[in-house]
């Protein structure tokens, strides 16, 4: 079957295509409203704000079209906006009514008790009464989502329709929602694993309604809810002497082996392993272009190619870091930073991570006395695509101090002791790969990338790099005191002790892993076993929730 994909250009759309294509179907991009009108079945995946989406389906003339389209129950399936402009409007665009579909509104997590945006593998379990499955979801089943507005679940007010959820925090939301030939998902099919591709599985051959084994109204109520802790797996990529990428990993920022000749590190190359971890049940994996390939036309970037044929196989989202900043190719042609982070997602990236850059950008925020000013890299790209499509990179290192009152700058008490018995350092944010370091503490970074639009934090730690020794506890807990996005603890894992440490300690929302996966001294699913072993909540390699 042809599939017609409904595309308004934001966010990776080729993780989609290519998750319809391992399918077996074919997919044709919809170019006009008579498009709309003669397609038998039809994808509308939308990221970014709900009134840019909507007022783009007007501009385009499509939405009258799409209006026709769901009033003769012809196949439909939403993803993530696409499902919230079902709906009647949402708080993120108050002036903006939805197509109005399915009665409610889309609202803001509160971020009182929990980060917004909310990221990661959580629930979609049906509410019903009777044996049947929605289009193939499972009530233990975890699917990735990425939004900070979502829409409440209230059991009254949706008489007639099929609606899973999930929970975060104390609110509980839709997940998903069906009703004849309409369907739709606040989380990313395409990017769910296992558990996904099933469910896009099932739109695509119009299998809507099944039978489950057991009684579906006992299952729903025991199936565990909330949002798992993810296992992040890291590759730090460069090209070795040979000019071939490879995936290197180092003892504090030093890529090169000890032996006579000093070659780069070569850990395997990048598309294999990452494949390997979404095999493995890695929640996500991220690629450091440690690099950044700085005299390399942009168009030319072989990070680019990197993401593509990763995309082909793997189910799981994607990030890349490292030349996320405006560039002027060698022949002067000049390119934003929002320019190049849109060339990543058409490649299969589902975020950008900032390194460098947000440290600068963060000094020129104070030095304006803490004003935005609309052109940083971090604003334009969560501008565009939404700030749940940012990752801030900070690579601190500790200074220490014997007193507090010796520096302006804020401290903590580490783990561990300075080389003189200090029991005091602040953290010095670094760029250029942890080369050159700045007047800048990571509690004034981190606040000031949080007020720009970053959603969520990648939390290194320089000190930690390399020594399996475990998580900087102290730098995560006070980071995570700090901001209300989520943070990714890195640097330091050496068993899956660490990453227990790291969330029931610290409150760490990720944990982050590279050396101790790719030399297989630590498999990403004995990490797991041991988390579920402690009560945590984690999700398995098919997708079903572990606890």
């Amino acid at each position: 079957m042809t599939i017609h994909l409904l595309d308004l250009g934001a966010g990776n759309i080729r993780s989609l295509v290519n998750a319809v294509e391992s399918l077996g179907h074919k997919l044709e991009w919809i170019k006009s409203a008579e498009d709309i009108d003669n397609a038998e079945r039809i994808l509308f995946p939308g990221v970014g704000n709900f009134g840019h989406v909507m007022q783009t389906l007007e501009k385009k003339g499509y939405a009258d079209a799409v209006r026709r389209y769901i009033k003769a129950d012809r196949p439909f399936m939403g993803i993530c906006v696409g499902l919230q402009v079902l709906f009647e409007g949402s708080e993120e665009s108050e002036s903006v009514p939805g197509l109005g579909f399915i009665p409610g509104k889309a609202k803001k997590f509160d971020s009182a008790d929990k980060p917004v945006p909310h990221i990661g593998w959580n629930s979609a379990a049906v509410r019903s009464k009777t044996n049947r499955s929605v289009y193939g979801l499972r009530p233990h089943s975890k699917y990735y989502y990425v939004h900070s507005y979502a829409v409440p679940y209230r059991e009254s007010e949706w008489e007639g329709w099929d609606v899973a959820t999930g929970s975060y925090g104390n609110e509980q939301f839709i997940g998903a929602v069906a009703k004849g030939n309409l369907y739709a998902t606040q989380f990313h099919p395409e990017k769910s694993g296992v558990a996904g591709l099933r469910t896009l599985k099932a739109f695509l051959e119009g299998n809507g309604l099944s039978s489950i084994s057991g009684n579906a109204t006992e299952i729903n109520e025991n199936s565990e809810g909330g949002l798992t802790k993810r296992i992040i797996a890291c590759l730090d990529v460069r090209a070795n002497d040979a000019g071939d990428l490879v995936v290197t990993k180092g003892d504090q920022y030093d890529v090169r082996e000890k032996t006579e000749g000093g070659e780069v590190r070569n850990l395997g190359k990048p598309v294999e392993l990452a494949k390997r971890y979404y095999q493995d049940g890695a929640d996500e994996v991220t690629f450091l272009n440690i690099t950044s390939f700085r005299d390399t036309p942009l168009a030319d970037t072989p990070m680019l190619e990197v993401l593509r044929k990763t995309s082909e196989t793997v189910f799981v989202p994607l990030t890349i870091g490292g030349g996320i900043r405006d560039i002027t190719d060698p022949d002067g042609t000049f390119h934003p930073a929002v320019e190049v982070a849109e060339l990543y997602f058409k490649s299969g990236a589902d975020k950008v991570s900032i390194g460098s850059d947000s440290v600068l950008a963060a000094e020129q925020y104070y030095a304006r006395g803490k004003k935005l000013d609309g052109t940083t890299a971090i604003e334009s790209i969560a501008r565009a695509y939404g700030v749940q499509a940012v990752v801030v990179s900070v690579d601190p290192k500790r200074v220490y101090v014997k007193d507090p009152s010796e520096t302006t700058h804020h401290c903590i008490q580490p783990q561990d002791k300075g080389p003189n018995g200090e029991e005091w350092a602040w953290y010095q944010c670094t760029i250029k790969g942890g080369r050159e370091g700045r007047d800048v503490d990571v509690r004034q970074l981190v606040t000031a990338v949080e007020a720009m639009g970053a959603g969520e934090i990648l939390l290194n730690c320089m000190d930690k790099d390399g020594t399996n020794s475990g998580f900087d506890l102290a730098l995560v807990k006070d980071v995570k005191d700090a901001v209300r996005i989520p943070v990714i603890a890195s640097s330091g894992a050496g068993k899956p002790e660490h990453f227990e440490e790291v969330f029931n300690q610290a409150g760490a929302d990720a944990g982050l892993a590279a050396g101790i996966f790719h030399r297989r001294e630590v498999p990403i699913g004995d990490v797991k076993s041991y988390l579920t072993g402690k009560g945590l909540l984690v999700r398995d390699e098919d997708g079903s929730a572990a606890v």
